[in-house]
């Protein structure tokens, strides 16, 4: 092909991206519009979940793991809550599980520890581009649903947490939060993860407690978990999108 058939072709696809964009820009205007988006996402949430129900994300060897775990969103929460147990190396920490459950539970980080784990050498994905490996030891969450025994008419396992994310993460901030589907919290990859590479979680990475959702992108592995929540609907949690993130415009569904 030519330089200048090149260019041309070049040209046109610029020009129909930027209608397309103006487009979008006006639709956002429209009553209709943010309901056909929202059930473009709910489609291709639908699509992908039936195409990989079942699938494992890749697992990785010792060697492959990466020098340096990179952390990512908060790093270091500053709360009085948190601090104090930092200060005591979470000995005092506790996770309660309620919501639409039948048997509401709160677990030490001994307690964590002490039931089955599962260990696993994974890919985090960061929505920014970057990517780091890291070996991952935790109790799988359909562990703790099970003693919990979801209702009936739950839906979601939504993750509340320590970290705040405005005003410097003090008690003023926006409380973190963050959500997945029943798919995703009984798949066998899904840990409440307490170590990293062999060590306890550090805090930059979201100790004591943290989730690993491998199947999506690094804003879904909620950091410093204080509960977590059964509902039937995300509507009156955040500003109702199922995520901090999301709240922000953010996909709800962040497979890879």
């Amino acid at each position: 092909m030519s330089t200048d058939r090149r260019r041309f072709l070049r040209n046109v696809l610029a020009a129909a991206g930027a209608g397309l964009l103006a487009g979008c820009d006006q639709l956002s205007q429209t009553e209709w519009a943010p309901k056909v988006l929202g059930q473009a996402e709910t489609l291709s949430h639908a699509v992908q979940r039936a195409l990989t129900r079942g699938a494992l994300a890749r697992e990785y060897t010792e060697a492959d793991i990466s020098p340096v775990f990179r952390a990512n969103g908060s790093t270091n929460p500053q709360t009085s809550e948190y601090r104090a147990l930092v200060e005591n190396n979470f000995i005092d920490y506790r996770l309660t599980v309620g919501g639409l459950v039948a048997h509401p539970l709160s677990f030490s980080l001994e307690q964590l520890r002490a039931l089955p784990s599962r260990t696993q050498i994974t890919r985090h994905d960061c929505v920014e581009g970057w990517s780091v490996i890291g070996k991952w030891k935790g109790v799988q969450l359909s562990r703790v649903l099970e003693l919990a025994k979801p209702r009936g008419d739950a839906r979601y396992v939504v993750f509340h947490c320590f970290d705040r994310m405005d005003d410097g993460g003090l008690e003023g901030g926006t409380p973190y939060y963050e959500s997945i589907g029943f798919d995703d919290a009984y798949h066998p990859q899904t840990l409440l993860a307490y170590e990293l590479n062999d060590q306890p979680l550090p805090i930059q990475n979201g100790a004591p407690l943290r989730a690993r959702i491998e199947r999506q992108l690094g804003y879904k592995q909620a950091k410093y978990i204080s509960s977590i929540e059964l509902t039937d609907s995300l509507d009156d949690i955040g500003d109702g999108n199922g995520g901090y993130w999301e709240d922000q415009g953010y996909e709800w569904y962040a497979g890879i």
